[in-house]
C-alpha cells in the first residue's frame, strides 16, 4: 500500500507548460470525467500548416478496418460509419529489442482485452475504465490521409472512445516527446473529429497525483466479496467525511476495511480529491453527498 502513503501536498502547477491553463482545484473522484484528469494540450500551433481550403473534407480520407476489410472514404462521411465490428488498423507485436512497451489491458467496462503500444497508452485505458463512462474503445481505430501546404501525410490516432457522454478521438504522446510534426498530425485529427461531431484530445500529461491514486485503486477494482460485512459500515461512516485512515479504523477488521475502501473508491461509491496524494489523511466522502 505504499502507493498512497506519502504526505499531503498542494497543487503548484497552474499551467500546462504550453500556455494552456487548467484548474488546480479539487478533482473529486466520484464525479469527475476522465478528461478532467488530464492537463490540456493545445494543438493550435499545428493548424497553420494544414490545407483546409474549400472541399478539404472530400479530399482528406479516412481508412478503417470493417469486418476484416479496409474501407476508405472522405472524412465527411466518417462520422456516419458504424463503430461495431471495426478492428485495429494494425496488430500489436512483441519482440525483445523493441523500444516501446505494448500489451493488453483488461477493462471492466467492456469485459475485454484492449491493445496498447506503450505504458502511457495503458495509463489512458486505466483512466477510461475508471471515469470514462465507457461503452466501447478501439485501439488504432483509423488512418487519416490529410494534406498540408506542402504534401500529403498520414496519421493513425491511438484510440476511438465511445462513452455515454460522447465520442472521443484520442492521441497519446508524453509532452516532452511532442514535435512540431506531431502537432500538425494532432491538429489534423482534431479537424476530422470536429467534422464528425466528436471530441478530440491529446493525452500528454496527467494532473499531479492522478496516476499514483488510480494505481492504488486499480489493484482492488475486481469483484470483492465482503465476507466480513465491512462495506455497509464504511459507507455509513463516509457520510461524516472522515479521513481514509480514520474511516478504516471504524471497522474491527480495519486491514480488510482498507482494501474495501479502495474497492469502493474505484467503483465511485465514495470519493477522494484526486488533486492530492491518497494518504491516511485524505478526506473520503460518500458519492452523492456534498464534497
Amino acid at each position: 500500500m505504499s502507493g498512497y502513503m506519502t504526505d499531503l501536498q498542494g497543487v503548484t502547477a497552474p499551467h500546462a507548460g504550453d500556455g494552456t491553463s487548467y484548474s488546480a482545484g479539487p478533482v473529486w473522484s466520484h464525479r469527475c470525467r476522465w478528461e478532467d484528469l488530464l492537463i490540456p494540450v493545445s494543438v493550435d500551433a499545428g493548424r497553420a500548416g494544414l490545407d483546409v481550403s474549400d472541399g478539404w473534407t472530400d479530399r482528406w480520407t479516412a481508412t478503417w478496418k470493417y469486418a476484416g476489410d479496409d474501407v476508405t472514404g472522405p472524412v465527411r462521411h466518417l462520422g456516419h460509419a458504424p463503430v461495431a465490428d471495426r478492428r485495429p488498423m494494425r496488430g500489436f507485436t512483441w519482440r525483445r529489442d523493441q523500444r516501446h512497451r505494448p500489451g493488453l489491458e483488461s477493462l471492466l467496462a467492456t469485459g475485454r482485452l484492449h491493445g496498447f503500444e506503450s505504458l502511457e497508452e495503458d495509463q489512458l485505458l486505466v483512466a477510461l475504465d475508471f471515469a470514462g463512462d465507457l461503452v466501447e474503445v478501439l485501439s488504432q481505430p483509423l488512418c487519416i490521409r490529410f494534406r498540408t501546404r506542402e504534401k500529403w501525410r498520414r496519421h493513425t490516432p491511438d484510440f476511438l472512445v465511445v462513452s455515454r457522454a460522447g465520442v472521443w478521438l484520442v492521441d497519446v504522446r508524453p509532452r516532452p516527446l511532442i514535435e512540431p510534426e506531431d502537432l500538425e498530425s494532432f491538429a489534423a485529427a482534431a479537424e476530422v473529429a470536429l467534422v464528425c461531431g466528436w471530441h478530440y484530445v491529446v493525452a500528454a500529461e496527467w494532473r499531479p497525483h492522478v496516476k499514483s491514486t488510480l494505481d492504488a485503486m486499480y489493484g482492488r477494482r475486481r469483484p470483492l466479496r465482503d465476507v466480513l460485512g465491512v462495506q455497509p459500515g464504511l459507507l455509513a461512516h463516509a457520510q461524516k467525511g472522515l479521513p481514509f485512515g480514520e474511516l478504516a479504523l471504524t471497522e474491527t477488521y480495519w486491514p480488510v476495511a482498507r482494501a474495501h475502501l479502495l474497492h469502493l473508491l474505484w467503483h465511485r461509491r465514495v470519493g477522494v480529491d484526486l488533486s492530492q496524494p491518497l494518504t491516511d489523511r485524505s478526506r473520503v466522502v460518500l458519492a452523492g453527498g456534498a464534497a
